[in-house]
């Protein structure tokens, strides 16, 4: 089977996903993207981003209410969680976790994994 040929415009797609520190809407990821290559359009990013993701190079961030965003797999395999602004929609990553939230579960619960997503306004927005 004939391995697919990486464009320019796919390479661009996965440097604007590497290099950003934050979750990125495919809308932000082709605003970042243009500026390698003018050409892009939202279409091919929406391809490029389903190959990334089934290549393992990025992964989804799903937050209830808000668009898919992506973010490389480095950043995902990092245990962190996420706040999203409700001034500007841009979502960002909280490093780290808080201790003890296995505590809050109901007695007799098992807590296997955790999501903590945080809403307001970013700093920003907040002035």
């Amino acid at each position: 089977m004939p391995t697919e040929r990486r464009t320019k415009q796919q390479e661009a797609i996965e440097r604007v996903i590497g290099a950003s520190r934050r979750p990125l809407s495919p809308v932000e990821v082709l605003a970042r993207a243009r500026r390698q290559s003018e050409s892009l359009s939202l279409a091919t990013v929406y391809r490029s981003l389903k190959r990334l993701e089934e290549a393992g190079s990025i992964a989804r961030v799903e937050i209830a209410g808000q668009p898919t965003r992506f973010e490389s797999a480095r950043a995902a395999s990092l245990h962190h969680h996420h706040f999203v602004c409700r001034g500007c929609d841009r979502v960002f990553d909280i490093p780290g976790c808080v201790r003890g939230v296995e505590g809050i579960a109901p007695k007799g619960f098992r807590v296997e994994s955790h999501e903590i997503v945080l809403f307001g306004l970013c700093d920003e927005c907040g002035r």
